[in-house]
């Protein structure tokens, strides 16, 4: 049977409430922390869904008025009102499956057409290029090492710190050096979707010189271009 969260719970007992203190706890299927949607099998999709749902909401309502906007305001709106919502705590998106990661680039590819008054016929690519937009897996690739690189300026938080190690192979003193930072070892699919593992080997990935950046900023444009400029 494969590891996936949705068959482990097949062999798990329902359970549909609890018993505190004589009081019975219905038991939800999702919770919601920090304005995300979990759900029992943490795939996301009931959170992707809602975000999908108010995000076309707000283009529809941006598409009605975009012949009175000027171009600059249009974009400052689009990027409050849409593409906020899809920045928002999406490192918890990454290894999602790519049906997810898809609803939302069809979002983003919208909201470029929207802004630029492009029709369908123009690439999406070409439109997210020109308004200098990462597409949507490369955003999430952008901020989880965005949060690594203050975690390891700042050591702060320290409960992200401590799941962050530099790997120190034998042959190699000071590996430190290198900034190369130790993948934890993972059996499932699940488990590399962590922070501990994601970002060791997201930032790995990054050229030593990106890696190397004297402050957040330097880093960030630096990123940003690696970004834009890698497959």
């Amino acid at each position: 049977m494969s590891d996936c969260p949705e068959n482990r719970l097949l062999t798990l007992s329902p359970i549909s409430s609890i018993n505190i203190a004589g009081s019975i706890i219905s038991l939800s299927e999702t919770v919601i922390t920090l304005g995300v949607t979990l759900d029992q099998t943490l795939n996301l999709c009931i959170n992707i869904n809602k975000l999908c749902k108010s995000s076309y909401y707000h283009i529809c309502a941006l598409r009605h008025i975009r012949s009175s906007l000027p171009d600059d305001v249009c974009l400052s709106l689009a990027t409050v009102l849409i593409h906020s919502r899809l920045d928002y705590c999406n490192s918890v998106m990454h290894g999602v499956s790519a049906s997810n990661l898809n609803k939302f680039q069809v979002i983003q590819n919208a909201l470029a057409r929207t802004v630029s008054r492009s029709p369908s016929s123009v690439s999406a690519s070409h439109l997210l290029s020109n308004l200098h937009w990462l597409p949507v897996r490369k955003r999430i690739d952008f901020k989880i090492p965005t949060l690594t690189y203050k975690v390891l300026s700042t050591q702060q938080p320290a409960y992200l710190h401590n799941l962050i190690l530099y790997h120190q192979p034998s042959c190699v003193p000071r590996s430190s050096s290198q900034l190369i930072l130790e993948v934890p070892r993972t059996k499932t699919e699940f488990g590399r979707r962590a922070f501990s593992s994601a970002s060791s080997q997201i930032w790995n990935d990054i050229p030593l010189p990106v890696r190397y950046s004297p402050s957040l900023d330097s880093f960030k444009r630096h990123l940003k271009t690696c970004l834009f400029t890698c497959p």
